[in-house]
């Protein structure tokens, strides 16, 4: 195991009553930005009951926000919270509202070009402004990590920073608000959830147990509670593992004294910027191919991977490994989502743009061993297809 900090301040409130407890979590003389994204928030009562705990409390909206934050809409909420004075944002939502929230927590009190924000992942923040969370989507592990992605499409870009200052302050995790979300979203976050483990756990060994049986732990609760969570969409047990799942994937500590890759992430960015794909469609894509690709230097990760994972046992280890890539995939399909580029539609003119993209950003040596080059990378996507 390598030598590590960590370092997460976070406060989660979790269960049926959280939301109640906003009232002694937000200052009684915040200015509030409430921030949302389509206007789910407002059918299902999640933005009303926001606004009756937070009771007299000075409370502007913002709503609108994409799946895939993008950079000049959200100017136009740092515009707003610097022209009304704003002190507070409470992002109401999953992960692309969480990580708006956090850009925004940043740009707000940033002295120069707000960009400069993305384009030097978040060295040059001084300060924040406080940010707190009301999760009513699980997967991307926002709510309590400092890490967030943003878009702009006029670049053609996503990019992504990380900072101290824009952790949340406290996170409202209620799995009940999370039963009304269509079954294609619940879907996404399970995928993304579960990429976002494997990201950290399948890269080479380092003796770590600890974090080795606390990802294999994750994957095998996501694989279980998945498809439950289609079939028996008011489950709250089955809600509540899931969206505790999805945030223990991302908030650091089984990311802690490991390696990490990461590149399917990267690579998943490209076709989310150049073909509007889902994130998680992105990584159901690409996974298994890079995991395929990448057998070799994965090959003891893998092997651990299928056996304490998906419980294979028989065959050579060549054999198990070929397996529990194949099992992967399956359950990405089994959650509803495609996992070649040609069932959306793409196909090989487009890997020369994608590659493109990569070479101008500089991401050439992705993964844990620094490996996935440019022609790995046409090699993922190829055989993506």
């Amino acid at each position: 195991m390598y030598d590590f900090e960590f370092y997460n301040p976070t406060r989660l409130l979790f269960g049926r009553s959280s939301l109640e407890q906003l009232d002694t979590l937000v200052p009684n003389d915040a200015r509030v930005l409430l921030l949302y994204g389509g206007q789910s928030a407002k059918r299902n009562g999640t933005l009303a009951q926001v606004s009756q705990v937070l009771g007299k409390r000075i409370c502007a909206e913002f709503g609108g926000i994409s799946p895939n934050p993008n950079y000049h809409q959200l100017l136009q909420a740092v515009e707003q919270i610097r022209q009304q004075k704003l002190d507070f944002i409470l992002a109401i939502g999953g992960g692309s509202i969480i990580d708006a929230g956090k850009f925004i927590a940043a740009a707000a009190p940033y002295q120069g070009e707000p960009w400069e924000i993305l384009e030097t992942d978040g060295r040059h923040i001084d300060q924040a402004l406080p940010l707190g969370t009301v999760l009513t989507l699980p997967a991307t592990g926002s709510e309590m990590n400092n890490c967030a992605v943003i878009s702009n499409s006029a670049l053609g870009l996503k990019r992504s920073f990380r900072h101290p200052s824009v952790f949340p302050r406290f996170s409202v995790l209620a799995p009940q608000l999370s039963f009304s979300l269509p079954q294609p979203q619940i879907a996404n976050g399970v995928v993304d959830a579960f990429v976002h483990v494997t990201e950290q756990y399948l890269t080479y060994p380092v003796d770590a147990k600890v974090q080795d049986r606390f990802a294999e732990g994750l994957l095998l609760t996501l694989i279980e509670e998945g498809p439950k969570a289609l079939a028996e969409p008011e489950n709250y047990q089955v809600r509540a593992n899931i969206m505790f799942s999805a945030t223990m994937a991302l908030n650091g500590l089984i990311g802690t004294g490991v390696p990490q890759d990461w590149s399917t992430h990267k690579l998943g960015h490209e076709l989310t910027v150049r073909h509007g794909l889902d994130h998680a469609v992105t990584l159901a894509i690409l996974l298994p191919t890079m995991l395929r690709l990448r057998k070799a230097a994965k090959h003891a990760k893998l092997l651990q991977y299928a056996e304490r994972v998906w419980q294979l046992s028989d065959g050579s280890e060549e054999q198990r490994i070929d397996a529990a890539i194949e099992l992967t995939r399956q359950f990405f399909e089994s959650m509803g989502l495609k996992t070649h580029l040609s069932d959306y539609g793409i196909g090989h003119e487009a890997i020369a743009p994608l590659l493109e993209n990569l070479e101008r950003q500089g991401l050439t040596q992705l993964g844990e061993d620094g490996r996935v080059d440019l022609e790995l990378s046409r090699q993922v996507f190829q055989a993506s297809l």
